[in-house]
């Protein structure tokens, strides 16, 4: 059972780093300009050309879509590791010490949980205006709260284990405690929350774009190009079915490596 789990983690991580490759080699891979124009070419369906089809203006779908990859996943990714560190950070303070200045972060973690994600997400975006970077900025001051509370839930019993107290008897620093004794110990559930979350992201980011509060056309993004085909679904649904496509493949294939490292570490700690 552990072997079989075991493949199927790396499975999934060979997935992602095609994906990965994918995003970081994108303008190596691209038939064609995203952004060149050609409208003796417009609204080309699939063939041996336009693997994808062409959009209203004739550009490549095949290579907007690559150079939507680097634009989305890269900003999941980016949007992910800043919230995890920072609400990581947070959580070692705020379940180590105690203090008024703990319950003060507590506080405000509560406040940014009690709304809905995503409409708080739109909230702040429409505050500090569209872009990819205004839209990041948007989903990753609503995404901290989740990680401050799962770390400091993981601290406050290893706060009064023996080797902690060991450790404070030899004279180590807080802060050595927290980065070398306590982070080693919590680092495990922190990296699986942050890999549920990338595909998480990804939609928020695609659902910003799509409302108009994220990358703006003729940005080659994900939800960007789905929002401007929105009307050709009828007339020309691949303009929306391969952004759509590629964003429903990428999050499914996101979650369910998340799944397998989660079923991976649950297999190791039993053993």
């Amino acid at each position: 059972m552990y072997l079989t789990k075991q493949r199927r983690f790396y499975f999934f991580l060979s997935l992602i780093l095609v994906i990965l490759a994918t995003s970081l080699l994108a303008d190596y891979m691209m038939p064609f300009g995203p952004y060149d124009q050609n409208l003796t070419m417009a609204l080309r369906p699939p063939d041996a050309i336009h693997w994808l089809g062409t959009d209203r203006y004739g550009r490549d779908m095949l290579s907007r879509t690559l150079a939507g990859a680097r634009t989305t996943v890269c900003t999941a990714l980016a949007v992910a590791l800043t919230t995890s560190s920072f609400g990581a950070f947070i959580g070692l303070i705020c379940g180590y010490h105690k203090g008024k200045a703990t319950t003060i972060l507590l506080r405000l973690t509560d406040v940014f949980l009690a709304f809905p994600s995503m409409v708080f997400a739109i909230a702040v975006a429409g505050i500090l205006g569209g872009g990819t970077f205004n839209a990041a900025a948007a989903i990753a001051a609503v995404a901290w709260p989740k990680y401050t509370r799962l770390v400091r839930n993981q601290v406050l019993p290893l706060r009064h284990e023996y080797y902690i107290e060991a450790a404070l008897m030899s004279g180590f620093s807080p802060l050595k405690i927290l980065l070398v004794q306590i982070l080693p110990e919590i680092i495990g559930p922190v990296l699986i929350t942050a890999a549920l979350d990338i595909g998480t992201i990804i939609t928020e980011i695609a659902g910003l774009s799509f409302l108009g509060l994220g990358a703006a056309p003729p940005a080659a993004e994900w939800g960007s190009m789905m929002s401007g085909a929105r009307n050709l679904l009828q007339t020309a649904p691949w303009t929306i079915f391969v952004p759509g496509a590629a964003i429903f493949i990428t999050v499914a294939i996101f979650q369910l490596f998340a799944d397998s490292l989660r079923d991976l570490a649950d297999s190791k700690t039993t053993r």
